[in-house]
Formats: C-alpha cells, structure tokens, sequence
C-alpha cells in the first residue's frame, strides 16, 4: 500500500513552502552545475589516460626525478591577550 496523490501532493506542499521557491531553482542549479563539472572532469581523465597511454622513454633519469616541493605561509603570530583590569569589590 503506497501513498496516495493526495499525500504525495500535501508533502510536496509543505517543502514548497519550507523551503520557497527561491532555494529549491538554486539548489536545481547547483546540482546543474556539478554534473557539468563531473562531466568535464570524466572528460579531462580520459585525456589524461590517453597521455599517459603514449610511451615515455626509460631512462634513469626518469626516474629518478626531482622530489616535489610543497609551498606553505607560516601564519602570522597571534596577538597575545590584553591584561584584564582587577574587578572593583563591592564595599558593604
């Protein structure tokens, strides 16, 4: 026993009024956007696999290539904290 229309038409109601119309078309775009990426994404591997199919001479030199250097920033120093001034004590 599956819904009925009229429970499929209340829910989808109620997310439209949840969530506006508004947030559902940028949402719709964005899911458009990433199976365009996905797409180019799958597209660029395959040339990549296809560059990697063409023969590479074996030299040693080859192989034994420059390490890769990763480049970072040092963050900059933290400021140190401010003194607190001593609390007044209430005098009775």
């Amino acid at each position: 026993m599956g819904p009925s229309w009229w429970q499929i038409l209340i829910v989808v109601a109620l997310f439209v009024l949840l969530f506006g119309r508004g947030k559902i078309s940028d949402l719709m775009g964005d899911v458009a956007k990433g199976i365009k990426s996905f797409k180019t994404g799958l597209a660029d591997d395959g040339e990549e696999e296809a560059d990697a199919k063409t023969p590479t001479p074996k030299t040693p030199a080859a192989k034994l290539s420059e390490p890769r250097v990763i480049e970072h920033e040092t963050p900059p120093p933290k400021p140190k904290p401010r003194a607190r001034a001593p609390r007044k004590q209430k005098s009775s």
